[in-house]
């Protein structure tokens, strides 16, 4: 049996849901039709769904498809994810399972904004695409005019298949259909198969979701024109969701390679309990999960999204994030508070909890305002607390305009530690790269492993208003340790001075002339009896700092 993990992703209000009932009705999984209007969708199986008429969980359903037309009997996992842009971060969460999507377009609305950033995450996660015109039963709908739109935004590649694909079409997709079209006036099934696999053609149907049409088409399609993905010879599986069922905490995984049996222990030595096969909002225990299936783990407390096991590594980094930053308010005591945004960060690591020690406030991180009140609902219902939310403000982020070195020195009674950090621009998008080149012999190499891994569990805030850095490359270019006073915990300590380049005295209590030339960090004061003026280089700092100087200008501890 074939087995693929098929999501269905779609710009809200395109369909994507009636979609997915029409697909299960049609492959008899369902005996009557439900309606998302009518809030009695099989996927809407929250009620917050239910009443808004929006996905805001991926769902699961399982349907088969019996062997015909010398295809194989096939086993499709449908998973429905949100199409509103402020859940799209469980939607780029699915994307890392998925063997096959379905982008939903509406025929009268055509490709949207959001339709063109699925479409960029589908590109990044190489996932082979299929589309599905929807709502081509409503006026203004024109199978020309979408499918030469489709073209323009998402190249040659978007072939029409809701009948026999043009040959033509299919030539200019690759050169292997080329060579057959040319030389046998179509191409092989078997080598569109491979095309669509490689994301080199992308097979469009279309069709009225809510009056069946079409269905049977993109069915077949789904059956014939794909293909199992390979397979691990050892245990592998990818982690892609976390969520929560009546108390209990469930590892959403897809198994990618061997067998994973109930009692089984996990790479990381928890041992999963139970493994239930979800179907909407019903689910079913199993004794085995085989590879393509998407099952639910009971008993594993310390996954999280994105994560791999076994032979699979771990997902990249989400492109996607929160682009607004909320203060939390509640009555309650702030600790119950904090734990509960953390249990549900625990399942949205986009949600960045924060504690403000500066302000004694709690932060979250969030896409908008729908997002807000189901946030504001789940705390209400799941641990009854009632909170409101300060007024939003925008996440910026800061970079570099020009390399700077940062000297770190920590010498407090009997601890010693010295770090001196390479920070460069880097590409737009590239986030925060960390490198060493410091020779073993300067500093040996598990103390430069402990600084990396210092270095990539902190957020590295900038000087102009305390945004993240982004875009940066930091290197480790040199340090020094002592045999006896160095522990692994004296090297995790912040930097105390974290940018600069050395440069003329300033005067006391001014920037000094790095700071003028534009250095993006700060000076953190280390834990000795004097103080420095803020902001001021490394070299600087090190120079004003000297007991005789310090006396001199009488600085204040700080």
């Amino acid at each position: 049996m074939k087995r693929l993990v098929v999501g269905l992703l779609a710009h809200v209000d395109s369909g994507k849901t009636t979609l997915a009932e029409g697909l299960l009705y049609r492959a008899g999984v369902l005996r009557k039709l439900g309606r998302v209007d009518h809030r009695d969708a099989f996927l809407d199986t929250d009620s917050q769904e239910r009443a808004r008429g929006i996905t805001i969980f991926a769902k699961q359903a399982v349907l088969t498809l019996p062997a015909a037309d010398g295809a194989e009997e096939t086993e499709l996992t449908l998973l429905d994810t949100p199409g509103h842009v402020d859940f799209s971060a469980e939607a780029e969460r699915a994307l890392q399972v998925l063997d096959y999507a379905v982008l939903v377009v509406s025929g009268t609305d055509g490709v949207q904004a959001h339709t063109e950033t699925l479409w960029k995450l589908l590109t990044r996660y190489r996932v082979p695409t299929f589309v599905f015109v929807n709502k081509m039963d409503l006026p203004g709908a024109d199978a020309a005019v979408r499918l030469r739109e489709l073209r323009g935004r998402f190249g040659d590649g978007c072939v029409d298949f809701s009948a026999a694909p043009d040959p033509e079409a299919l030539a200019l997709c690759s050169e292997p259909l080329m060579n057959e079209v040319l030389e046998n006036g179509a191409a092989s099934t078997e080598t569109v198969i491979t095309a669509i696999a490689r994301r080199q053609v992308f097979p469009v149907f279309f069709g009225a979701a809510l009056r069946l049409d079409g269905l049977d088409g993109l069915l077949h399609g789904l059956q014939t024109l794909t293909r199992m993905p390979p397979q691990w010879p050892e245990f592998g599986a990818r982690v892609f969701k976390i969520g929560e069922d009546a108390g209990t905490r469930l590892t959403w995984l897809k198994v990618t390679g061997s067998v994973l049996h109930v009692k089984d222990v996990l790479p990381g030595g928890e041992k999963a309990d139970a493994l239930r096969l979800y179907n909407g909002g019903k689910f079913r225990l199993l004794g085995e999960a085989l590879p393509g299936q998407v099952v639910a783990a009971a008993g594993p407390v310390n996954t999280r999204p994105g994560q791999g096991l076994g032979a699979e590594s771990d997902a990249d980094t989400p492109l996607l994030e929160p682009v607004l930053n909320y203060r939390v308010d509640c009555d309650a005591d702030p600790h119950t508070v904090l734990k509960a945004l953390q249990t549900l960060e625990d399942e949205d690591p986009q949600l960045h909890v924060m504690w403000r020690d500066d302000l004694g406030e709690v932060h979250v991180r969030l896409m908008g305002e729908v997002q807000l009140e189901i946030l504001q609902t789940i705390l209400r219902e799941r641990f009854g607390l009632d909170v409101t939310f300060g007024e939003g403000g925008i996440l910026y982020k800061e970079t570099l305009t020009t390399a700077v070195e940062g000297i770190g020195h920590y010498e407090p009674l009997r601890h010693y530690a010295e770090v001196h950090l390479l920070l460069e621009p880097a590409a737009r998008g590239s986030g925060v790269q960390l490198a060493a080149d410091c020779p073993p012999d300067t500093l040996a190499e598990n103390w430069q492993r402990l600084i990396l891994t210092h270095l990539a569990e902190r957020t590295h805030p900038g000087v102009l208003i305390g945004a993240p850095l982004t875009d940066v490359k930091i290197t480790l270019a040199a340090g020094r340790a002592h045999q006896k006073h160095t522990e692994g915990g004296t090297s995790a300590k912040p930097p105390t001075a974290r940018c600069g380049r050395a440069c003329g005295w300033p005067p006391p209590r001014a920037a000094c002339s790095c700071w003028n030339r534009g250095t993006i960090l700060r000076w953190n004061c280390p834990p000795t009896r004097w103080a420095v003026p803020w902001p001021m280089c490394s070299g600087c700092a090190a120079a004003l700092m000297r007991p005789k100087r310090c006396r001199n200008l009488k600085i204040p501890c700080g």
